[in-house]
């Protein structure tokens, strides 16, 4: 979520800084995650519990930085090759599939008032 504050009004401007300030307060009483974890360890040992019996594979995962969970691992799919749709008059070896951002040679262009029709390979 990003919020573009140059184009807020004063009274919009106002109710998020109060909306802010509250969530940071919230966040403020708080204790740290570490001494809460802390706790709950010492609770289940004195209950005779341990984090994956109660919790599963789930309190593991939980506790795994992400980039160590098993999808992350996984190769990524071999996409196919897509034929350029757009090429630079000025510039022939550099082209445009039309997927994914406008490069750099082409927004200059269309931003100059160019239509992007105009670059299409025929």
């Amino acid at each position: 979520m990003s919020i573009d504050i140059n184009k807020l009004s004063t009274k919009e401007l106002q109710a998020l800084i109060t909306q802010a300030k509250k969530r940071k307060t919230t966040l403020a009483k708080r204790k740290p995650i570490a001494a809460v974890q802390k706790k709950v360890a010492a609770l289940l040992k004195a209950e005779g519990y341990t984090v994956a019996e109660l919790f599963g594979n789930a309190g593991a995962a939980a506790r795994a930085p992400r980039s160590a969970s098993p999808a992350a691992k996984k190769p990524r799919k071999a996409t196919s090759k897509v034929a350029p749709k757009y090429r630079n008059p000025e510039n022939a070896s550099e082209t445009w599939t039309g997927r994914g951002k406008q490069p750099r040679w082409l927004a200059a262009h269309t931003g100059a008032g160019r239509s992007l029709a105009e670059f299409l390979i025929k």
